[in-house]
């Protein structure tokens, strides 16, 4: 079984390398950009973080800068905002659906189960309900365990997300998702499926939530 891997990010002073979108250094003219910048001894860049509006209570700040290079680079460094947490708005996929479907935005889902396990998705589109699987390719899971994991789209299968008011499904394939909530949010399941070739994303498989969250583009 593929495993993810935690990505790390580093610069070799005799490198070139484009800097992800958002992220920009002034040269020694003030000038964004690295014109101007002596290539020998420069210090590596940091990776763009992802950008909330307010603290979650599911990812700690190393989880956000780790979190932000995985995202499509037109959305790194771009703010977002919270759009639906149980927490606050109570559990209901009724809610999260009328808190997060309206806006179009792309989405990020961040669960924490009642081990402590912080694990989520990454969907282009907006969650809404559907009779039928949606999504793009950009689609991807993953989990703090207690290092990040990223489990992007194999190609095998377009199961990106499909949901109704009783259930909300990530991944498929042969019969078992990727990620399902149930309607009232207090329980889920996570098991490999084809479409990201992911591990589990909490260690017992099937999961209660403590705290969800979806945030979406300010």
């Amino acid at each position: 079984m593929m495993r993810g891997l935690r990505a790390h990010y580093h610069l070799l002073p005799n490198q070139d390398e484009d800097l992800p979108m958002g992220c920009v250094e002034p040269d020694s003219e003030g000038r964004p950009g690295w014109e101007g910048a002596p290539a020998a001894g420069a210090a590596p860049e940091e990776p763009c973080g992802l950008v909330l509006n307010m603290p979650s209570r599911i990812l700690r700040d190393r989880d956000t800068k780790e979190l932000g290079p995985h995202l499509p680079s037109r959305l790194q460094q771009q703010p977002w905002r919270l759009l639906y947490c149980t927490a606050r708005d109570g559990f209901s996929l009724r809610t999260l659906y009328r808190h997060a479907g309206p806006l179009s935005s792309p989405a990020l889902l961040l669960i924490r189960d009642t081990d402590a396990q912080a694990f989520g998705a990454f969907f282009a589109t907006a969650i809404h309900m559907s009779n039928k699987f949606y999504g793009t390719g950009e689609t991807f899971l993953f989990s703090f365990s207690p290092e990040l994991k990223v489990f992007r789209w194999t190609g095998r299968n377009n199961f990106f997300m499909r949901g109704d008011v009783d259930l909300l499904m990530v991944g498929g394939g042969s019969g078992r998702f990727g990620l399902w909530l149930d309607g009232d949010l207090h329980h889920g399941g996570s098991y490999p499926c084809e479409t990201f070739n992911n591990e589990s994303l909490s260690p017992r498989g099937d999961f209660c939530v403590q705290d969800l969250e979806v945030w979406g583009l300010a």
